[in-house]
Formats: C-alpha cells, sequence, structure tokens
C-alpha cells in the first residue's frame, strides 16, 4: 500500500510524532510505503515556541505546499490525516479540495473541534463551528485518541470510529529504578504553550521546594513558566525525554476542567507510567480512566487534594514503587506501540482494501 501522510507536524510536533511518526518503522516493517508530507516544518515550530507567535509568511508558504500535495493524494491507496487538511479553512473549501481520490482515515487527540465551535469570535463561530464535524463526516473512518472524541465523531454523523489510545514506544521507556539519591523530584513535562496549567498546583510545588521534602523538575517547560519557584529546568530534545522523565521520582499533569482539556489523551501519564513512575493528575477526561484502571496514583483537584496526593508519595518510596509498577504493567498492557500497530495497520488493509473492492 501507499499512503500519504497528512501531519500537522514533524516529529517536533507532540501530536504528529506520537500518533503518526512513531508508528512509521511498524508500517514499512510491514511492506507498506508511507509518504509524510507535514503541514508545519520544524523550523516553523521552533519559531512558534520560541517567538510565542506565528509568521504570516510560513503559514501561506505551508498553506501553499499542502494543496500542491493534496493535488497528488489519486497516486495513492490511502490519505492518513491529521485533524484536518487546512486549519482554519472553511469546510466547504476542504471537502472540494478533498473530493474524490482514497479512502481517508483521520486522526484526532484532542478536540480541536473546540478551536472553532467555542472561540470568542462569532464570525470564526458562525464559518467554522461545523468545520471539523463535516471532516469527520466525510473521512472513510475516525480514529479517535479516546471516548470524548469519538464520542463527538459519532453525533458528527461519522461513517465509521474506532478509538485507539495514544502510546509510547516501550523499546526507548526501559523503566530504570530511581536513583534514591536526595529528596524526591516531582516532575513535569510539556512545552512553553501548556506549561500555564502548572499554576494550579504552584502552592503544593513552592512548598515542597521551600522545605526541602521535594525537588522540582521541569522538562520543556522554558524559563517563563511558574517564576519564582525553585526548579531544575530541561529542555526537550527527542533524543533524551524517556531518561529525562527517568530522573522523576513522580510525574503531574494538572489540566483545567474545560472542554479543550477533556479531549487531551493522557499522553504525559502514559509517559510517566512507562518509566514506572507514580503520577498525580487533575481528574479531566480520560486521566480518570488510566488512573483508576492502572492504580498508578492519585486523582486531585483543589490544593488540597493535590498537597495531600504528593505528600503521600512524596513520604512513602514503597507506595511510589508500588504504584510506579502498576502503571508500566498497564502501559504494557494497552499503551505501547506494540499493542496498536498491528490494530492500525490491519484497519489500513481493511479500509484499503474495502476500496479496492468497491472499484471492481
Amino acid at each position: 500500500m501507499r499512503i500519504l501522510l497528512l501531519a500537522r507536524y514533524g516529529r517536533l510536533g507532540a501530536s504528529s510524532r506520537v500518533r503518526f511518526e512513531q508508528f512509521l518503522p511498524h508500517l514499512n516493517a510491514a511492506g507498506h510505503e508511507v509518504v509524510s508530507a507535514p503541514l508545519f516544518d520544524d523550523d516553523y515550530l521552533t519559531a512558534l515556541y520560541s517567538e510565542g507567535k506565528r509568521k504570516t509568511t510560513a503559514v501561506l508558504a505551508a498553506y501553499a505546499n499542502r494543496l500542491g500535495v493534496i493535488r497528488t493524494r489519486g497516486h495513492y491507496d490511502l490519505v492518513w490525516m491529521e485533524k484536518e487538511a487546512l486549519p482554519w479553512m472553511p469546510a466547504s473549501f476542504e471537502a472540494w479540495m478533498l473530493r474524490g481520490g482514497p479512502p481517508m482515515i483521520v486522526d484526532y487527540d484532542d478536540a480541536v473541534f473546540h478551536r472553532y465551535d467555542q472561540h470568542p469570535s462569532p464570525l470564526v463561530r458562525g464559518l467554522l463551528h461545523n468545520k471539523i464535524d463535516r471532516v469527520m463526516e466525510a473521512a472513510s473512518v475516525v480514529v479517535a485518541g479516546n471516548d470524548y472524541l469519538a464520542d463527538r465523531a459519532r453525533e458528527a454523523g461519522a461513517r465509521r470510529v474506532v478509538v485507539l489510545p495514544t502510546v509510547v514506544d516501550l523499546d526507548r521507556y526501559r523503566a530504570p529504578p530511581p536513583s534514591g539519591d536526595g529528596p524526591p523530584v516531582i516532575g513535569w513535562i510539556g512545552t512553553p504553550l501548556t506549561g500555564s496549567y502548572l499554576e494550579e498546583v504552584r502552592d503544593s510545588l513552592t512548598r515542597f521546594a521551600e522545605t526541602g521534602a521535594a525537588r522540582l523538575m521541569l522538562i520543556g517547560a522554558g524559563n517563563d513558566v511558574l517564576p519564582g519557584v525553585p526548579a531544575e529546568r530541561v529542555d526537550w530534545r527527542e533524543e533524551s525525554e524517556a531518561s529525562d522523565i527517568s530522573n522523576l521520582d513522580i510525574g503531574i499533569m494538572p489540566i483545567p476542567d474545560e472542554p479543550f482539556e477533556r479531549g487531551k489523551c493522557g499522553y504525559k501519564l502514559i509517559q510517566y507510567m512507562a518509566q514506572a513512575r507514580p503520577v498525580v493528575a487533575s481528574p479531566v477526561g480520560v486521566n480518570v480512566k488510566l488512573v483508576k484502571e492502572s492504580r498508578a496514583g492519585f486523582l486531585a483537584s483543589t490544593r488540597q487534594e493535590w498537597w495531600d496526593a504528593l505528600l503521600k508519595l512524596v513520604s512513602d518510596s514503597l507506595l511510589r514503587r508500588k504504584m510506579g509498577m502498576d502503571g508500566r504493567r498497564e502501559v504494557e498492557r494497552k499503551y505501547c506501540t506494540d499493542v496498536i500497530a498491528p490494530k492500525l495497520i490491519d484497519l489500513f488493509r481493511e479500509v484499503a482494501g474495502q476500496a479496492e473492492s468497491a472499484r471492481r
């Protein structure tokens, strides 16, 4: 099979990397050719993270290139797309550009539809409120990272919806034991754009740091996140993220209970769990399922709940070890590429095969 991959980003984009790029070796090993054509390149994301703004010229160039790539889709057996082909363009234009051609599988790992239907501008809401619904409806299959996203796809009239969670490659996550040197390390991994979520737990983290009961490590947050809170700040790098997480003793994922956040796939938690580290997370969206089914940590809503949960883990190394191993076993059962890649490949074969039969 020849597959055209229309991801949003290259490997620097977390969603594109974990929902698409990390499966390419499995697809290639199964004999399939995947041509990757991301909308935005790594230079675009580097500038966005460092400057906090999008360059108009880079966006226009990306859109022009994407339109050219779309015109080649007839040379492929399958189109594999992330979220939408052309963000912020009307559904009618995107449908016109994608009409005909091979079957299309569209993947969602967050509630991108809320970027439109809950936008503060009435004009944007009026033009784009149903944009993602129409893309879902047109797709041969919608692949959703969790039930929240799957439910939206079904409501939109998607012909077929398959839930495949976000996963990690366990060859990269070896779950080494914690070093045991010094106070326990409470850690977080993310980007400067999501670092604002940490304000929810500022008080607890500050108290631990000031008393010396625990240390704080922020991976990928940059220098502007949690100003004034003592923390070791580590630049994110793909080649070192797994080993950086292994330097933690506890992983955290605070997020607000808002519509967009309810569509998140809990990737941070899965990363912590893969390295056998216990977690504390806000009870929002898929976080509830991940923590309750794995027994890998605690859910916390209020400041007091965050403090109590973190204190239990900071104070008890045996509890940290037990919960960490419980999380690792859950990842091995459900949240790794070894489990999900065969399902994805079978889905591709089935969809392409059905299209070929229909043409005969």
